[in-house]
């Protein structure tokens, strides 16, 4: 019984999370970046941040920082890049985090961005590398909706990797989108504007997932015991979560009430 209310308040926090975002989605940030592999990198160094993309959850407007822009900005020529790595990311993170200090206010929502492997952490890390200073998001305003799914929908909502075969499961576009090894490979490659369109494709897949748990339509493997748990105190939660089956259950219970007082006056 334990598990099944901590199931059900799991659920619950989260879903009011989404609910919380989605009432005001003109202060909702969704980000994501790519970046160099982080596996075997034998000299120790950091993974070199290659592409980001924040789009505003309301109006869709999109903006976006990767190495190739400054390339263009500052009049590199594409086979000239990669000898100017350093001072091209840097200018890119200089726009990014010039646009994180206007937003700071904002709500971020993110795909597993957690750590100093990848995260927003990670970021800052590059930026110190390269002597900027970061301006840090309070960690009340980043919100992980890869997390948030699997408390709405169980662990075993959907197979891995998990972001592609939500994407699958929901006839979701894929155009442009490649894995996070398919990105690393196409920045060694110099396949920079690939890359860019990934990133930009996976905050347009971010938003519509938000958008199709909010109103009820994402689809996933998840069964009804993995969304409410097995005991009597699931079916409450379920019917409170759906109206159909409340008010169903109610007109049940007051025809009962109805037919037993009739019978008592025969």
């Amino acid at each position: 019984m334990g598990n099944a209310i901590r199931r059900i308040q799991h659920r619950k926090k989260a879903l009011n999370s989404i609910s919380d975002l989605m009432s005001n989605p003109e202060m909702v940030v969704v980000i994501h970046y790519s970046c160099e592999s982080f596996y075997n990198r034998v000299d120790g160094s950091s993974p070199r941040i290659t592409s980001i993309a924040v789009r505003n959850l309301a109006s869709g407007q999109t903006t976006s920082f990767s190495i190739h822009q400054m390339a263009e900005r500052q009049k590199v020529a594409n086979p000239e890049i990669e000898a100017n790595y350093d001072n091209l990311e840097k200018l890119m993170l200089d726009g990014f985090f010039e646009y994180v200090a206007g937003h700071l206010t904002h709500k971020w929502l993110h795909w597993n961005m957690r750590d100093i492997n990848y995260g927003f952490q990670a970021i800052a890390h590059r930026y110190r590398v390269l002597n900027g200073q970061p301006v840090e998001i309070h960690e009340s305003n980043l919100f992980d909706l890869a997390r948030l799914v699997i408390s709405i929908y169980g662990v075993g909502y959907i197979g891995h990797p998990r972001l592609e075969k939500l994407v699958e499961k929901n006839n979701i576009s894929a155009k442009d989108f490649l894995s996070g090894a398919e990105e690393a490979i196409s920045f060694e490659n110099k396949e920079y504007v690939k890359l860019h369109q990934s990133t930009l494709r996976k905050v347009d897949i971010l938003a519509g997932i938000i958008e199709r748990i909010d109103n009820q339509t994402l689809k996933t493997n998840s069964t009804w015991k993995d969304l409410y748990g097995a005991y009597p105190v699931a079916i409450g939660e379920f019917l409170k979560e759906n109206w159909i089956f409340s008010t169903i259950a109610a007109i049940s219970a007051i025809i009962g009430i109805v037919v037993f007082i009739i019978s008592c006056f025969r």
